[in-house]
C-alpha cells in the first residue's frame, strides 16, 4: 500500500488529506472556529455532580462544562492507565497489558469502582480531552492524562511500560522493554508505539526527555494558575498527523504552505533523516488538492449516495442515535443467480463502507443494511471481509456478524465531530431534518391562520410575504389559490415575496396596523 500525505494550508482552514492507492482515506479539517482539543490538559473544578449516571461535569473555562464519567477517573486524580495516545486511543486496543518494573510499587492498579469515587461540587481537578463536543454535547475528559510523542506516550504517575501489538517480534518487542526500563524515572508509566519498532536507544531518549519536559512545564504551570485554566496545548491537526502517521510506507509528502513546509521539514529531519526527500512543496497555481485530485473525492464524501463500480450504491443517512447505511444492488444485474449477484454487491460495498467510515469520521453507533443473502456461508464471507477492511482504522471499533435480516452493527470510537459536521451546519429552513412541508401544507397553514385571524378581528387589508417559490404557487388571477382565500374569507390579501423566508414560512401584516401580526394568530 502507498500511501500519501497531501496539506492544503490557508489563513482560515487546514486541511490534512490521507490518501492510500490512489483513493482518499482520511480527511482532518481544522479552522479557526474549531480548533482541535483533543489531548488538551486543563485545571478545572467540579461544577456537577450526578451520583444517578456515575458522572460529573468540570468547568474548565469553556462554554459548555465538560463531561467526566467515573470510569475515566484514576486514584487520587493522577494515577492513569492510559493505552494510547490521547488523540487515538485506538492504540489504545493495540497495547499489550501492563509489565511493570521492578522498581514499581507491588500493589494493583485497578480503575476506582464508581461506588467509592468521591467528587466534590468546587474541587479542582486536572482533566485531559479526549473527545470533542459533538452536537449539543460539550468535551469529554479522562484524569488519566497522557502525553504522546512521536515513538513513546508518557503517563504520569503511572508504572506501565507497554508496547504496541503491532510490534510482531517478540525479541523487539522485549529488546524496547528492555531500553525503556533503563531510563524511564520512577513514577512514570510508557506505552512505546509501533514506529519505534528498530529505533536506538539514543533515539528514545531524546523522544523521553521532550516528553518529560512537556510534564515539567505542566507542573510549573499548574502552581502558577487558578481553574479553570489551560495547562498545556497538544499539536494542531496538521502537526499530529505527521507525528502520528508519518511512517516508512509514506512515499509523499506534499504541502502548500511555506513556513508549514519549514517546520515539516525540520520535523522529519529530527526523526527520520533518511525520509526527508518525500516531502515536496507545492508551488503551483492550481490548488494543491485539485492537482492530485483530491477535492472530488472530498464532495463525493459529503454526498448521501456513493455509487459503486458495479452499478451499485450504498446511502449514508445521519441521525442523532446512530448512523444507517443502505445498500442497494442499483443498475447491477448480472446474469447469474441473485445469490452471487447480492453476494458480489455486498463485498463491494463492504470495502466502499470501510472506507466511508474512516474518510467521514462516523463514530457511535452504525447500522449497515446489507443485501438480503440467504446462505450462512455468504453472511460469514461479508462478516470477515468487513473485518479485514476495518483493521486499517486506527480508531477502536467492534463489529457484530450479519443478522438473519442482514443487519450488521458497528461501534466505532469518536472523538471529534465527522468531517460532515465540521464542514456544514443545520440548515435553517429544515432544521437538520432533509425535509420541508410541501406547499399544499403550507397553504393549508396559511387557511388555518385565516380563520383564526377572521374569527376575532374585523380587519380586512392584510400582506401575505412568502418565498418566491410559494408566491408562484399561489399565483394570480381569479382561478389561482390567493384568490380562492381572499373569496373565502373575504379579505383582500396582497401576496409578496421575500428570498430571506424559508420556503416553507410565511409572514402576514395588517395595513391598518401597519405591523407583522403573525404570531399573534399562529395558535
Amino acid at each position: 500500500m502507498q500511501k500519501e500525505i497531501i496539506i492544503n494550508a490557508s489563513d482560515m482552514v487546514q486541511r490534512v488529506a490521507i490518501v492510500e492507492d490512489g483513493k482518499l482515506a482520511e480527511l482532518f479539517v481544522e479552522s479557526e472556529e474549531k480548533e482541535r482539543m483533543v489531548g488538551d490538559v486543563y485545571i478545572g473544578t467540579v461544577a456537577k455532580v450526578m451520583p444517578g449516571i456515575q458522572a460529573a461535569f468540570i468547568n474548565i473555562g469553556l462554554e459548555q462544562d465538560a463531561f467526566l464519567h467515573y470510569s475515566d477517573i484514576g486514584d487520587a486524580f493522577r494515577e492513569t492507565r492510559a493505552e494510547g495516545t490521547a488523540e487515538e486511543r485506538g492504540e489504545a486496543g493495540e497495547d499489550e497489558a501492563q509489565d511493570k518494573r521492578p522498581d514499581a510499587k507491588p500493589q494493583k492498579r485497578r480503575r476506582r469502582p464508581p461506588s467509592v469515587v468521591t467528587l466534590a461540587r468546587g474541587q479542582e481537578i486536572v482533566v485531559q480531552i479526549f473527545k470533542e463536543p459533538v452536537g449539543s454535547k460539550g468535551v469529554r475528559v479522562t484524569t488519566e492524562v497522557a502525553l504522546p510523542g512521536r515513538f513513546l506516550v508518557l503517563m504520569p504517575y503511572d508504572d506501565l511500560v507497554g508496547v504496541s501489538r503491532k510490534i510482531q517480534s517478540f525479541k523487539e518487542k522485549r529488546r524496547l522493554r528492555r531500553i525503556v526500563r533503563s531510563i524511564l524515572p520512577g513514577r512514570f508509566g510508557v506505552i512505546v508505539r509501533t514506529v519505534a519498532e528498530g529505533k536506538t536507544e539514543e533515539v528514545l531518549r531524546a523522544d523521553l526527555e521532550a516528553l518529560l519536559a512537556s510534564w515539567r512545564e505542566i507542573e510549573r504551570t499548574m502552581k502558577k494558575s487558578s481553574p479553570p485554566a489551560l495547562l498545556y496545548k497538544d499539536m494542531n491537526s496538521t502537526s499530529s498527523t505527521i507525528r502520528d502517521l508519518f511512517s516508512e510506507d509514506v512515499r509523499r509528502v506534499a504541502v502548500d504552505s511555506r513556513p508549514l513546509y519549514r517546520d515539516i521539514r525540520a520535523y522529519i529531519n529530527l526523526v527520520a533523516p533518511h525520509k526527508v526527500d518525500v516531502l515536496e512543496f507545492h508551488n503551483d497555481r492550481r490548488p494543491i488538492f485539485d492537482k492530485y485530485e483530491i477535492e472530488k473525492q472530498i464532495q463525493q464524501s459529503m454526498s448521501r449516495k456513493v455509487w459503486l463500480k458495479s452499478g451499485g450504491y450504498i446511502i449514508i443517512e445521519h441521525t442523532e442515535a446512530m448512523k444507517v447505511i443502505d445498500v442497494n444492488s442499483g443498475r447491477y444485474a448480472a446474469r447469474r443467480e441473485q445469490e452471487l449477484n447480492s453476494l458480489r454487491t455486498n463485498m463491494e460495498a463492504a470495502r466502499e463502507i470501510a472506507r466511508q467510515i474512516r474518510l467521514r469520521d462516523l463514530g457511535g453507533i452504525i447500522v449497515i443494511d446489507f443485501i438480503d443473502m440467504d446462505h450462512e456461508e455468504n453472511r460469514r464471507k461479508l462478516y470477515e471481509e468487513m473485518r479485514r477492511e476495518m483493521r486499517r482504522d486506527r480508531a477502536k471499533f467492534t463489529i457484530l456478524p450479519v443478522s438473519d435480516f442482514g443487519l450488521m452493527q458497528i461501534t466505532r470510537q469518536r472523538e471529534r465531530e465527522s468531517v460532515q459536521m465540521s464542514v456544514s451546519e443545520t440548515c435553517p429552513t429544515c432544521q437538520g431534518t432533509g425535509r420541508v412541508h410541501s406547499k399544499t401544507a403550507l397553504l393549508t397553514q396559511i387557511d388555518r391562520w385565516l380563520r383564526r385571524f377572521r374569527a376575532s378581528s374585523k380587519d380586512l387589508r392584510l400582506i401575505l410575504t412568502v418565498h418566491p417559490v410559494m408566491e408562484k404557487y399561489l399565483g394570480r388571477g381569479l382561478g389561482s389559490h390567493s384568490s380562492r382565500l381572499m373569496l373565502k374569507y373575504f379579505i383582500r390579501l396582497a401576496v409578496e415575496s421575500d428570498m430571506a423566508l424559508g420556503v416553507d414560512e410565511f409572514r402576514i401584516q395588517s395595513r391598518r396596523r401597519n405591523r407583522d401580526i403573525t404570531a399573534e394568530f399562529s395558535g
